[in-house]
């Protein structure tokens, strides 16, 4: 292949993208498939959203923009910091991006070099140490077990850290685990990171939104203000707004991190789309009473799903904090038979032949870097999430 670069070699395909397509491909046969492998909200975007888009279309708003955003947003997004986090930043300490994917990337390209390290908990969405192969960095791991609600501990993580540590990956809550760190629990870890001044910290707070019961979302900087000048702290319109195909994500932090990555952006995408981030001021400025809607329906299928694969033969399924997703273990089903004939030794084999046998999929847990579980976004009708959890149940019922 002598024509193609190294770094294609330090990267893997996503494993999301791959099972929805396979899922896909199998609906297209004919086959009766629900797909449980996609993490978006099946929500519309709100009206007062798509109305903003359409008048900015109108209005003309159709020009490049600055590469870090229109002013009006840059705006919303530092107000937005201050009225729902109680961080302080000012417009010019903010960046907008082609999604959240476009902001992570832009921050590693900005500041590893060869060999730096970034922790990363696991299970971890599966584009995070991709994106530090791409950009140089080698991607450490630390595991965060069901025993600990897939939480990161504050021992292992300083077990983790050594000199060439640059940056923590910090995803609350999290996808692939729907696992969502408590004051106390975000405060255990900040407290380590106060002890290794050296270490940066990238939050992940896409899901910001989705927390069920009275649980408190918490970010890194608004738990510990001594850690402020080394954040980066991200959010996006895509879940909470139901807003994945606008492809907007923002960050915040320090001046001269802010810059590199406007500097790194500008010679890449430049500005993201102006027609979407017109929509997303009128997400960040306007109503917010849509919140209280996703939240009922993504808690009330939130229960329907863990309640029915704790059901299920050979499966433990934790009640997870927030986003749309749960991460139940099949430990109990490896080294059972499927009706296909096939002993199923890996996480990956019990998601293919529960797609194969029932026409479900998902997605399997050591794509994420823990198993064996598998993951289950339950960001679709309940009736599918139902007739689902019967046919996994049935699945489960008929291993041998």
């Amino acid at each position: 292949m002598g024509f193609l670069s190294d770094a294609l070699s330090r990267i893997k395909p996503s494993a999301t993208i791959v099972i929805t397509q396979k899922a896909r491909d199998l609906k297209a046969q004919g086959r009766d498939v629900i797909s449980l492998s996609v993490g978006e909200p099946d929500f519309d975007t709100p009206d007062n959203i798509k109305e903003a888009a359409i008048a900015a279309i109108r209005r003309g708003e159709t020009k490049y923009t600055p590469v870090s955003g229109i002013v009006p947003l840059r705006e919303a997004i530092a107000r937005k910091f201050k009225r729902e986090n109680g961080l302080d930043y000012k417009p010019s300490q903010t960046i907008v991006s082609t999604g959240g994917k476009q902001v992570i990337y832009n921050a590693l390209l900005a500041t590893l070099n060869p060999g730096d390290e970034v922790i990363i908990p696991a299970p971890y969405w599966v584009s995070y140490p991709e994106m530090v192969g791409l950009c140089g960095g080698k991607p450490v791991f630390v595991d965060c077990t069901m025993e600990h609600g897939f939480k990161l501990q504050p021992e292992p993580l300083e077990r983790a850290i050594t000199p060439k540590t640059k940056w923590i990956i910090l995803n609350s809550p999290s996808n692939p685990t729907g696992a969502a760190y408590t004051r106390a629990e975000m405060k255990a870890i900040t407290d380590v990171l106060m002890r290794h001044p050296h270490v940066w910290v990238l939050t992940d707070d896409m899901y910001e939104h989705l927390t069920y019961g009275d649980f408190e979302f918490v970010t890194p900087a608004q738990v510990e203000p001594n850690l402020y000048e080394r954040t980066l702290t991200m959010n996006g319109v895509s879940k909470a707004y139901a807003m994945t195909g606008w492809r907007i994500g923002y960050a915040a932090g320090p001046q001269h991190l802010i810059n590199a990555m406007d500097f790194v952006q500008g010679q890449q995408t430049s500005g993201a789309a102006s027609i979407s981030q017109w929509a997303a001021v009128e997400a960040l400025d306007g109503p917010q009473d849509h919140l209280a809607v996703f939240k009922r329906a993504f808690q009330e299928r939130r229960d329907l799903v863990v309640s029915m694969l704790n059901q299920s033969k050979y499966l433990k399924c934790p009640m997870p904090e927030g986003a749309f997703y749960v991460y139940p273990s099949c430990a109990e089903a490896m080294g059972k038979t499927a009706p296909s004939g096939k002993v199923l030794e890996t996480d990956e084999d019990f998601v293919s032949e529960l797609l194969e046998a029932e026409g479900v999929a998902a997605v399997h847990g050591s794509a994420f870097g823990l198993g064996p579980n598998f993951r289950i976004s339950y960001a679709t009708s309940n009736a599918a999430l139902e007739d689902a959890c019967h046919r996994i149940q049935r699945f489960c019922g008929s291993l041998r």
